[in-house]
């Protein structure tokens, strides 16, 4: 199994291509900053010290000083490298990844790398997931479903494979333990819990500030009335502009293009590809493509195919508040965002294995987008509260339209199935679409209580709909509140992505307009990474299914 080691850019004798090099060389150009940014960012780094230090102090006995030190780390990291190479990191990483990874793996033969490989991963799955003790409702039977729903996706990509022959095996393997080991991280360890709880609860906050304007625009006792329109919409707006601001400081392109180093090289795709597999989840399937605008006309079908399962693998941050507004747990719906991004790629790969020469192959970049470009942070910001409207007022009409549809499709199949006796219940979209999906929810190990029917229906409405329509009816629809605690939390996991019939048309446009004249291209692969996606977002949920045990902890706001 070859671990991608010649690649990180340690210089040895051999040709290989010095590619993190290159990903820094040919990068956007770093910005000089003037004095008053090097005090300010002074004042920071001294303010954040403090800060850890006195978490420390007063939390030295338990781990109450870990997040403050997280925080610190990581903002530490971000201040050195405004000024220092990232090459002084990434050449003792790559030292120490070769000699005790690479070069002890090149030693195995090469017949049994993969079967080695694929027998660590496999061994890895078993364990962690029938080890722990059981829970009320998550026992081992139940687990042993989830894993053979797991088992069952991918034989059924395989087979389907468009060519078997071309699968990259090290692909398949590293993204779906990466997801496992990642998914053991934040819902097995306490540390991990903490981490994304933090991160949640970060998520949460900063959406929740949005209230202040809206109490403004509206007054206070209009937040308390519930409306859609009043707690859902404006946290979007705020987020986008929000993250129009970080894209123009440049803070955003830096992590997704840390996030999109450890895909290039653990799951040797192209540079492309782990671009917007890592920003999906930050910026959403439209703008995530918009970070390889030059690229685009001369992808693959593979990577058009895995750019596209990308976006409807996961959520975007700009519809993260919409979710937890209405009741979803944030915990769950970060945890599901980061685990789908290496399922995506594992997945599309094993759909749709790459067969011709990628022009990324070999770097990472992020291009700087010069059109239209902010002249400075407030213009940024204004930008983004624009951006944010439109995207809001496309959700609105999109629900609007889509609600509607559904209520004149299922009156009319209602008037239909009188005729035919089937009254209790009646005839509906929703019924058909809980049965066609009925396989789907037993292989993610949902409750066999009568719990089976009603998240097959939600799966159904979120792959027909939305998962708007799909996240609404979990939340407010009373013959859903007698679902389990597993089954919720199951359920909650299977909605979370983009994967539906309007966000082919939502990709197609996107990508259509960014590579004139590849419509044909784009419009071939369309539904490919629509099953794709959807599947990727399933296997977080059998994952999920097999390894949390207090699934309370993992269904509710407040978690």
């Amino acid at each position: 199994m070859d671990v991608g080691g010649g690649d990180l850019g340690f210089e040895s004798n051999n040709s290989s291509t010095d590619v993190y090099v290159i990903a820094e060389e040919e990068g956007p150009k770093r910005r000089s900053f003037n004095i008053y940014y090097q005090i300010g960012h002074a004042v920071l780094w001294l303010l954040m010290t403090g800060w850890w230090i006195a978490g420390l102090v007063l939390h030295r006995y338990d781990l109450g000083w870990l997040i403050p030190f997280l925080v610190w780390l990581g903002l530490t990291f971000r201040l050195v490298t405004l000024y220092v190479s990232t090459k002084y990191v990434t050449k003792p990483i790559a030292f120490v990844w070769i000699n005790a990874v690479y070069n002890p793996v090149q030693m195995i033969p090469e017949k049994f790398r993969l079967p080695l490989g694929a027998a660590g991963t496999v061994a890895v799955f078993i364990l962690g997931t029938f080890i722990p003790a059981e829970s009320a409702d998550n026992t081992r039977a139940n687990r042993a479903v989830s894993l053979f729903g797991l088992l069952v996706f991918i034989v059924a990509f395989y087979a389907t494979s468009r060519d078997r022959n071309a699968i990259q095996w090290q692909t398949v393997i590293v993204g779906m333990l990466a997801q496992f080991l990642l998914a053991l991280f934040v819902l097995r360890t306490k540390a991990g819990y903490d981490i994304f709880n933090f991160i949640a609860y970060l998520a949460k906050s900063l959406l929740g500030f949005a209230a202040d304007g809206t109490s403004f625009l509206l007054s206070t006792s209009a937040l308390n009335l519930g409306y859609f329109l009043l707690s859902v919409i404006p946290p979007i707006i705020f987020f986008v502009a929000f993250v129009q601001l970080l894209y123009y400081w440049g803070w955003l392109q830096w992590a997704i293009k840390k996030f999109a180093t450890v895909f290039f090289y653990g799951m040797k795709v192209s540079g492309a590809e782990a671009v917007v597999a890592a920003a999906s989840p930050f910026v959403g399937q439209g703008e995530s493509a918009m970070l390889i605008k030059p690229y685009i006309p001369h992808l693959t079908e593979a990577e058009i195919h895995q750019v596209m399962t990308s976006g409807f693998a996961t959520i975007a941050g700009s519809v993260l508040a919409a979710y937890i507004s209405m009741g979803i747990s944030p915990l769950a719906l970060v945890s599901s965002c980061v685990m789908s991004i290496p399922a995506s790629l594992a997945i599309s790969k094993l759909r749709y294995p790459e067969t011709d020469e990628s022009l990324t192959a070999g770097k990472i970049i992020v291009p700087e987008d010069q059109e239209d470009k902010p002249s400075n942070s407030l213009h940024a910001f204004a930008n983004g509260s624009w951006l944010g409207i439109k995207i809001g007022g496309m959700i609105i009409a999109g629900l609007l339209c889509i609600l509607a549809l559904l209520g004149l499709v299922n009156g009319l199949l209602g008037w239909w199935g009188r005729y035919l006796n089937i009254k209790n219940p009646l005839l509906s979209v929703e019924l058909i679409l809980g049965y066609l999906f009925y396989p789907i929810a037993f292989l993610l190990g949902v409750e066999r209580n009568g719990d089976l029917l009603k998240v097959s229906q939600l799966i159904g409405v979120k792959v027909v709909a939305n998962e708007f329509v799909a996240f609404a009816q979990l939340t407010s629809d009373p013959s859903y509140a007698v679902l389990s605690a597993r089954s919720r939390l199951i359920a909650t996991y299977a909605v979370c992505g983009f994967g539906n019939i309007s966000s082919v048309g939502i990709q197609i446009g996107v990508l259509s307009q960014l590579a004139p004249g590849q419509s044909g291209r784009i419009a071939k692969v369309a539904l490919s990474a629509l099953v794709s996606g959807v599947i990727s977002t399933l296997t977080s949920a059998s994952i999920a299914g097999m390894l949390i045990t207090d699934q309370s902890r993992y269904t509710t706001v407040g978690a």
